[in-house]
């Protein structure tokens, strides 16, 4: 054990060394030198003379490509992601060079160019044979790598004390993962419930059914004040958004008390907030001091035919998308969701590039003995929003995610400490035409008809996913947006309208405070009716200075402090918990003028967006309130109903407590109280 190790082995405990298993190391010999080989006959400029020559090339590669990368993967520069893509790239083409050299030019390439081509064909070739022959063994490869990378780097922890990783699905509701897990879209979470002893439950989102409350509560143990994806904080008109670095950094330094679930040593990857973690990639919070040297991305660039086979695949999930939208509008699919322009490359990057990160930052933790360890994959979400719930190409995203699980789970005998492994997701998602499908309309236009004076800001909603590839972006290349005029100033707007899923807000900007009913209806009488009796509205939350907060409904108004109903309930068609969320919402500093929730309808099981995303999330109705924890059942849970992602975050901080060597009692939740009914 090295002198930068921090000896805590105990005979329990041994890692295991990933096997050389000769067999495969032929076969995969074999498939490397006929994928050369098609490769140089499709390029131009390069040329194998027969298949010996390819064998004898593929061995040079080989050898070069255990050596160079590496050492590259080493170097501590800055704007990793960045860089270190460039100098693998250009390293691969190097390599192919040198082989030519090696071999006396039984490889034949004329240019740095060619070379470059003949990687990616080589590249694009072997995945293709691969998966028809059965022969990937890239695990055994790679995770001896990241061994011995964690190894040689220092801060490696071997020890009998159990450590957990928690894998988040974005947006995947219990009900979809049971239906994949049965049907085959899932087989390694079925094996899981099967023979592994692993258990399901649910838990019930806060009225803000998105990543940024759901991750705040679930991280840090706290999501007060966070009442949508965006929000307008009216006292210094700024727009605040659960996306950009420096929003997110404020809002982890608001809620941040000591409490993370990832403090003392842990990793965050792929999230919008660092749960106070030590080690972190692609989190959002911690941007900026990501885009300085990191070395979370050495496994992943360690080898270079990986590096090139990302970018294969991730133009080859391009294709796929182009394919499967023109099938969904050439048989009509309904609802259909845009799915043009960058989208595609957007889906694409999520699907391969930053998953594939994630997995290499996840499996590097383990090897390093990090004793918690949260990642989340936005790939099922992403295309979820815009193909549907459980279409063909949804499922197909989920599958890819749960065989990534398999490698991670496959790797836990070579973790420097035992680990359980918790799936669970921070929201479900809820499907059905949005409202400018259904009325040719937007929620901004409805708002601004209905105006006495003065004119709507309607700020572009969206997908979310769009902000997380940009802030990859921003990290591979340093840049900042700081020459662009300040999109979140709203101060010269008079009324600022905002989508979170099938919740909206609406900001009357005359006052920097929350104006009442009473003020609303002597300023603007035509908009709370104009709002309420329209059909693809289900409730509005406003406060009155006389009665407290109240949801209005189209028939009737349910006053939230007294739980008195007046005609009919507009809440009734929501969950049980939907009057206690909405009145801690309405105790929320920055809670909108007027909250606008979508309409449910549970016998269609539908309702609409007021984004143009056909599956959404953002607040109630549906499946997008029903999470899940996947977790082994030796693991506690709490008797009651688990309502509010603080309550998940006393769940996950007990179970690591346990597992790292404390007590592991479940502790009582010390948030904000709010009345529990079981579904």
């Amino acid at each position: 054990m090295t002198t930068t190790e921090q000896a805590h082995k105990a005979p329990g405990w041994s890692p295991s060394r990933p096997k050389i298993r000769p067999l495969h190391l032929v076969v995969a010999w074999l498939v490397s030198a006929s994928a050369l080989l098609v490769a140089a006959w499709i390029v131009p400029g390069a040329a194998v003379n027969d298949f010996a020559g390819a064998l004898a090339a593929a061995l040079a590669i080989a050898a070069l490509n255990a050596v160079v990368p590496p050492i590259l993967a080493a170097l501590r520069l800055p704007l990793m992601l960045l860089t270190g893509l460039v100098l693998i790239l250009v390293a691969d083409a190097l390599m192919l060079l040198a082989a030519d050299d090696i071999t006396r030019h039984k490889l034949e390439i004329d240019s740095f160019w060619s070379a470059l081509g003949v990687a990616f064909v080589t590249s694009a070739v072997t995945v293709v044979l691969d998966i028809v022959l059965g022969t990937n063994d890239d695990d055994t490869y790679a995770l001896r790598v990241i061994q011995r990378i964690a190894r040689r780097s220092g801060g490696r922890t071997v020890t009998d004390a159990p450590g957990i990783v928690f894998l988040e699905i974005d947006g995947l509701a219990l009900p979809v993962l049971q239906r994949a897990t049965r049907d085959g879209s899932a087989p390694n979470m079925a094996r899981w419930l099967a023979e592994k002893n692993y258990r399901f439950a649910e838990w019930e989102t806060d009225l803000s059914s998105q990543t940024g409350a759901s991750q705040a509560g679930i991280l840090l143990g706290s999501n007060d004040d966070i009442p949508a994806f965006r929000w307008v904080e009216k006292e210094t008109a700024k727009l605040v958004a659960c996306s950009g670095p420096p929003d997110c950094a404020e809002i982890e330094r608001r809620h941040a008390t000591g409490i993370g679930l990832l403090a003392d040593g842990g990793a965050s990857r792929g999230n919008l907030l660092s749960g106070e973690a030590d080690h972190m990639i692609l989190t959002v919070s911690r941007m900026d001091a990501e885009k300085r040297a990191n070395p979370g991305y050495r496994a992943f660039f360690a080898n270079g035919f990986n590096v090139v086979t990302v970018l294969v695949l991730f133009f080859w999930e391009v294709v796929l998308e182009w394919s499967a939208a023109g099938r969904a509008k050439r048989r009509d699919i309904r609802p259909r969701g845009h799915r043009g322009g960058l989208y595609p490359f957007m889906r694409a990057a999520l699907c391969v590039v930053v998953r594939d990160l994630i997995v290499y930052g996840v499996l590097s933790d383990m090897m390093k003995g990090r004793p918690a360890i949260y990642a989340t994959f936005s790939s099922y979400d992403e295309v979820a929003h815009h193909s549907g719930l459980e279409r063909a190409d949804t499922l197909e995203a989920l599958r890819k995610l749960d065989q990534q699980f398999g490698r991670i789970e496959r790797a836990r005998e070579y973790a420097a400490r035992p680990y359980e492994i918790v799936v669970l997701s921070d929201h479900g998602q809820t499907q059905g035409a949005t409202f400018k499908q259904r009325n040719g309309y937007g929620l901004d236009e409805l708002v601004e008809r209905s105006l006495e004076s003065g004119s709507v800001a309607r700020v572009a909603g969206g997908d979310e996913n769009q902000s997380n590839v940009g802030n990859a972006l921003g990290e591979a290349t340093g840049s900042t947006g700081k020459k662009k005029r300040p999109k979140n100033d709203v101060s010269d707007k008079e009324v600022v309208v905002l989508g979170s899923g099938n919740l909206g807000l609406v900001y009357l900007m005359n006052e920097r405070r929350r104006l009442t009913r009473e003020e609303i209806d002597e300023r603007h009488p035509r908009l709370l009716p104009a709002l309420r009796e329209h059909p693809h509205v289900g409730w509005l939350l406003v406060r009155s200075e006389r009665d407290g907060p109240l949801a209005l409904g189209a028939h009737g108004t349910h006053y939230l402090a007294e739980g008195r109903i007046e005609g009919e309930d507009p809440l009734a068609h929501f969950s049980a918990n939907a009057p206690a969320h909405l009145l801690r919402t309405d105790g929320f500093e920055h809670v909108a003028d007027i909250m606008v929730g979508s309409f449910y309808d549970p016998a269609l099981d539908e309702g609409c967006a007021f984004e143009e995303l056909i599956s959404f999330h953002g607040g109630i109705g549906g499946a997008q309130t029903r999470p899940f924890l996947l977790a082994p059942a030796h693991l506690p849970l709490p008797e009651e109903p688990i309502v509010g992602a603080a309550a998940v975050h006393t769940v996950l901080a007990g179970w690591r407590r346990g597992l790292n060597g404390g007590a592991g009692a479940l502790e009582p939740q010390e948030q904000r109280p709010l009345e529990t009914t079981a579904r």
